[in-house]
């Protein structure tokens, strides 16, 4: 009869135990995967401020996606645009901050306004020169320490793509050099 109730008991321990071990897997494993979720838009994170070169693919207002890499054709500003810095009005730095910039625009040949301004592009980089300067210049030297170089060609696309006139034949705005001091 003892050996019975021991029995009962030993089998009645094993079942909570397994149950037990059961919730605990299921709430670790969930743990687990919200750490993995935290740690991947961490890397995330650090990619986007450390891809300081990299160029942005803005969508065509006619909607559909991505322009197709075989569709884009580039234009260079011919000379880097030396941009003097907004100064932080609570900094106790007064020392003139400068944004060195080597800009290539992508262009899509598909877009119905290629064919138009195209063509006039390299006469009008006075006027790009000065929409990228205005964009540039609404930064402070700590502004663009803590934020990434791609909503700054996210900034500077929007502003060429207003200057003509809602058009998107610009569809990306590229940084072939930065330099901040």
């Amino acid at each position: 009869m003892k050996k019975n109730m021991m029995t009962l008991v030993i089998l009645a321990l094993l079942v909570v135990n397994t149950a037990l071990t059961g919730i605990m897997m299921f709430s670790v494993m969930t743990t687990n995967m919200q750490v993995v979720e935290l740690v991947k838009k961490i890397s995330l994170a650090v990619d986007v401020d450390m891809g300081t070169a990299s160029g942005i693919q803005a969508t065509p207002s006619g909607g559909g996606g991505n322009v197709n890499i075989a569709d884009i054709a580039t234009y260079n500003i011919a000379d880097q645009i030396t941009v003097k810095l907004k100064h932080d009005p609570g900094s106790t730095d007064e020392k003139d901050r400068y944004a060195v910039v080597g800009v290539t625009l992508s262009l899509n040949t598909k877009d119905p306004d290629y064919e138009a301004y195209s063509a006039t592009i390299a006469d009008q980089e006075g006027l790009i020169k000065d929409e990228i300067n205005k964009v540039i210049t609404s930064y402070t030297y700590e502004d663009i320490q803590e934020i990434s170089t791609e909503q700054i060609q996210q900034k500077i696309l929007q502003s060429l793509q207003n200057m003509y006139g809602g058009s998107s034949f610009i569809c990306g705005v590229s940084f072939s050099s930065w330099l901040t001091q």
